[in-house]
């Protein structure tokens, strides 16, 4: 059975806190457990600011 480092258990919690916030910032309610009446728009809204947010701090980050 294949076990994970604290490095990846850290970044595990950045993530969900980052998909909590922002479904926040969209006005959209996720639940702890389980989303899964959750809509497609929904969930595409949520991934795609949180790649847009991710690509943003990786330029930032990155300017020469």
């Amino acid at each position: 059975m294949a076990t994970r480092n604290r490095s990846s258990n850290r970044s595990s919690g950045a993530f969900n806190n980052m998909k909590y916030e922002v479904a926040n910032e969209l006005g959209v309610t996720l639940n702890e457990e389980y989303n899964g009446d959750l809509s497609s728009r929904d969930a595409g809204r949520i991934g795609g600011t949180i790649v847009k947010k991710v690509f943003a701090a990786y330029r930032n980050n990155h300017q020469q």
